[in-house]
Protein backbone atom coordinates (compact mmCIF):
# COMPACT_ATOMS: atom_id res chain seq x y z
CA UNK A 1 0.00 0.00 0.00
CA UNK A 2 1.20 3.64 -0.60
CA UNK A 3 1.52 6.04 1.50
CA UNK A 4 -1.18 8.04 2.16
CA UNK A 5 -1.22 12.01 1.53
CA UNK A 6 -0.78 14.60 4.20
CA UNK A 7 -2.95 17.44 4.03
CA UNK A 8 -0.12 20.76 3.77
CA UNK A 9 -1.01 22.65 6.46
CA UNK A 10 0.70 24.07 10.06
CA UNK A 11 1.75 21.19 12.18
CA UNK A 12 -0.41 21.84 15.62
CA UNK A 13 1.70 19.57 17.85
CA UNK A 14 4.98 20.87 18.68
CA UNK A 15 6.69 17.04 18.65
CA UNK A 16 5.25 16.13 15.93
CA UNK A 17 6.08 19.51 14.04
CA UNK A 18 10.00 19.86 15.37
CA UNK A 19 10.05 16.15 14.22
CA UNK A 20 9.00 17.34 10.59
CA UNK A 21 10.94 19.91 10.48
CA UNK A 22 14.15 17.77 11.33
CA UNK A 23 13.12 15.21 8.84
CA UNK A 24 12.58 17.32 5.75
CA UNK A 25 15.56 19.81 6.63
CA UNK A 26 17.62 16.65 5.98
CA UNK A 27 15.89 15.60 2.70
CA UNK A 28 16.31 19.02 1.40
CA UNK A 29 19.71 18.77 2.16
CA UNK A 30 20.18 16.25 0.81
CA UNK A 31 18.40 16.93 -2.68
CA UNK A 32 20.79 20.11 -3.05
CA UNK A 33 23.65 17.62 -2.42
CA UNK A 34 22.45 15.23 -5.25
CA UNK A 35 21.55 18.42 -7.89
CA UNK A 36 25.20 19.77 -6.58
CA UNK A 37 26.77 16.63 -7.78
CA UNK A 38 25.11 15.74 -10.17
CA UNK A 39 24.23 18.63 -12.68
CA UNK A 40 27.06 20.24 -11.48
CA UNK A 41 25.15 23.19 -10.19
CA UNK A 42 25.72 25.98 -7.80
CA UNK A 43 23.31 25.19 -4.82
CA UNK A 44 22.82 27.14 -1.46
CA UNK A 45 20.26 26.79 0.87
CA UNK A 46 19.24 28.81 3.78
CA UNK A 47 16.92 27.69 6.43
CA UNK A 48 15.48 29.07 9.84
CA UNK A 49 13.46 27.23 12.30
CA UNK A 50 10.33 28.23 14.03
CA UNK A 51 12.79 29.62 16.73
CA UNK A 52 15.13 31.67 14.55
CA UNK A 53 18.15 28.77 14.40
CA UNK A 54 19.86 28.69 11.27
CA UNK A 55 20.55 25.61 9.16
CA UNK A 56 22.09 26.07 5.96
CA UNK A 57 24.33 24.39 3.60
CA UNK A 58 26.36 25.38 0.22
CA UNK A 59 27.88 23.72 -3.02
CA UNK A 60 31.70 22.96 -1.89
CA UNK A 61 32.63 25.01 -4.94
CA UNK A 62 31.56 28.38 -3.62
CA UNK A 63 30.47 30.06 -0.78
CA UNK A 64 26.80 31.22 0.32
CA UNK A 65 27.97 34.86 -0.29
CA UNK A 66 29.34 34.49 -4.01
CA UNK A 67 25.93 32.77 -4.76
CA UNK A 68 24.20 35.61 -2.98
CA UNK A 69 25.91 38.13 -5.37
CA UNK A 70 25.61 36.44 -8.14
CA UNK A 71 22.06 36.39 -7.28
CA UNK A 72 21.39 40.00 -7.05
CA UNK A 73 23.43 40.51 -10.23
CA UNK A 74 21.69 38.34 -12.51
CA UNK A 75 18.36 39.05 -10.96
CA UNK A 76 18.55 42.71 -10.60
CA UNK A 77 17.00 42.98 -6.91
CA UNK A 78 19.13 44.90 -4.19
CA UNK A 79 20.00 42.69 -1.03
CA UNK A 80 22.90 45.26 -0.09
CA UNK A 81 21.99 48.84 0.93
CA UNK A 82 24.50 51.38 0.49
CA UNK A 83 25.65 51.47 4.10
CA UNK A 84 26.81 47.45 3.78
CA UNK A 85 28.08 48.46 0.07
CA UNK A 86 30.29 51.14 2.22
CA UNK A 87 31.06 48.77 4.67
CA UNK A 88 32.24 46.17 2.31
CA UNK A 89 34.69 48.80 0.28
CA UNK A 90 36.07 50.07 3.41
CA UNK A 91 37.01 46.41 4.83
CA UNK A 92 38.13 45.72 1.29
CA UNK A 93 40.55 48.82 1.67
CA UNK A 94 41.68 47.50 4.90
CA UNK A 95 42.41 44.55 3.71
CA UNK A 96 44.20 45.51 0.91
CA UNK A 97 47.15 48.06 3.18
CA UNK A 98 47.26 45.71 5.43
CA UNK A 99 48.68 43.12 2.63
CA UNK A 100 50.45 46.02 1.40
CA UNK A 101 52.52 46.47 5.14
CA UNK A 102 53.06 42.88 5.28
CA UNK A 103 54.85 42.99 1.85
CA UNK A 104 56.97 46.38 2.83
CA UNK A 105 57.59 44.48 6.14
CA UNK A 106 59.27 41.49 4.67
CA UNK A 107 61.09 44.03 2.59
CA UNK A 108 62.21 46.06 5.23
CA UNK A 109 63.70 42.22 6.94
CA UNK A 110 65.49 41.56 3.63
CA UNK A 111 63.01 39.38 2.57
CA UNK A 112 61.60 38.96 -1.41
CA UNK A 113 63.92 41.52 -2.68
CA UNK A 114 64.73 39.74 -6.37
CA UNK A 115 61.53 41.17 -7.87
CA UNK A 116 62.11 44.55 -6.58
CA UNK A 117 63.48 47.80 -8.94
CA UNK A 118 66.75 49.52 -8.32
CA UNK A 119 64.74 52.78 -7.44
CA UNK A 120 62.25 50.88 -4.59
CA UNK A 121 65.82 49.01 -3.22
CA UNK A 122 66.59 52.77 -2.67
CA UNK A 123 63.94 53.48 -1.38
CA UNK A 124 64.37 51.09 1.30
CA UNK A 125 67.38 51.87 1.84
CA UNK A 126 66.62 54.92 2.89
CA UNK A 127 63.59 54.12 4.95
CA UNK A 128 66.33 52.21 6.82
CA UNK A 129 68.49 54.82 7.27
CA UNK A 130 66.00 56.88 8.64
CA UNK A 131 64.45 54.36 10.90
CA UNK A 132 68.33 53.75 12.06
CA UNK A 133 68.83 57.66 12.50
CA UNK A 134 65.00 57.74 14.97
CA UNK A 135 66.05 54.98 16.76
CA UNK A 136 69.81 56.19 18.02
CA UNK A 137 67.72 59.69 18.82
CA UNK A 138 65.08 57.76 20.71
CA UNK A 139 67.89 56.02 22.47
CA UNK A 140 69.69 58.99 23.18
CA UNK A 141 66.60 60.37 24.33
CA UNK A 142 66.26 57.49 26.93
CA UNK A 143 70.32 58.08 28.51
CA UNK A 144 69.41 62.09 29.09
CA UNK A 145 66.24 60.64 31.26
CA UNK A 146 68.35 58.05 32.82
CA UNK A 147 71.03 60.73 33.25
CA UNK A 148 68.25 63.24 35.16
CA UNK A 149 66.88 60.66 37.21
CA UNK A 150 70.01 59.66 38.66
CA UNK A 151 71.01 63.18 39.24
CA UNK A 152 67.92 63.65 41.11
CA UNK A 153 68.14 60.95 42.91
CA UNK A 154 71.76 61.60 44.06
CA UNK A 155 70.58 65.47 45.09
CA UNK A 156 67.94 64.38 47.15
CA UNK A 157 70.19 61.52 48.57
CA UNK A 158 72.66 64.39 49.26
CA UNK A 159 70.10 66.10 51.13
CA UNK A 160 68.55 63.64 53.25
CA UNK A 161 72.45 62.65 54.08
CA UNK A 162 73.30 66.81 55.26
CA UNK A 163 69.48 67.16 56.99
CA UNK A 164 70.02 63.93 59.13
CA UNK A 165 74.05 65.09 60.05
CA UNK A 166 72.09 68.29 60.84
CA UNK A 167 69.55 66.92 63.44
CA UNK A 168 72.80 64.82 64.99
CA UNK A 169 74.49 68.18 65.71
CA UNK A 170 71.69 69.56 67.11
CA UNK A 171 71.20 66.38 69.51
CA UNK A 172 74.69 66.46 70.57
CA UNK A 173 74.37 70.18 71.10
CA UNK A 174 71.91 69.23 73.30
CA UNK A 175 73.17 66.54 75.02
CA UNK A 176 76.62 68.42 75.79
CA UNK A 177 74.58 71.51 77.56
CA UNK A 178 72.65 69.09 79.53
CA UNK A 179 75.73 67.60 81.02
CA UNK A 180 77.39 70.98 81.74
CA UNK A 181 74.17 72.40 83.52
CA UNK A 182 74.23 68.67 85.25
CA UNK A 183 78.04 68.86 86.10
CA UNK A 184 77.54 73.15 87.38
CA UNK A 185 74.64 72.19 89.75
CA UNK A 186 76.69 69.21 91.35
CA UNK A 187 79.89 71.36 91.65
CA UNK A 188 77.27 74.29 93.75
CA UNK A 189 75.44 71.47 95.79
CA UNK A 190 78.36 71.44 98.64
CA UNK A 191 78.47 75.21 99.05
CA UNK A 192 74.25 75.74 99.73
CA UNK A 193 73.82 76.02 103.41
CA UNK A 194 71.32 74.07 105.39
CA UNK A 195 68.79 75.40 108.06
CA UNK A 196 66.69 73.28 109.66
CA UNK A 197 63.87 75.50 111.65
CA UNK A 198 61.90 73.49 113.96
CA UNK A 199 58.21 74.57 114.30
CA UNK A 200 56.98 73.22 118.16
CA UNK A 201 53.44 72.22 117.28
CA UNK A 202 52.92 69.48 120.18
CA UNK A 203 51.37 71.76 123.38
CA UNK A 204 53.80 70.08 125.91
CA UNK A 205 56.97 71.45 124.33
CA UNK A 206 55.96 75.06 124.03
CA UNK A 207 57.33 77.23 126.77
CA UNK A 208 54.91 78.95 129.20
CA UNK A 209 53.87 81.74 129.45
Amino acid sequence: MGRGKIEIKRIENSTNRQVTFSKRRTGVFKKTREIGVLCDAQVGVVIFSSVGKLYDYCSPKTTLPKILEKYQTNSGKILWDEKHKSLSAEIDRVKKENDNMQIELRHLKGEDLNSLQPMELIAIEEALQNGQTNLRDKQMDHWRMHRRNEKMLEDEHKLLAFRMQQQDVELSGGMRELELRYDHARDFAPQIPFTFLVQPSHPNLQEDK
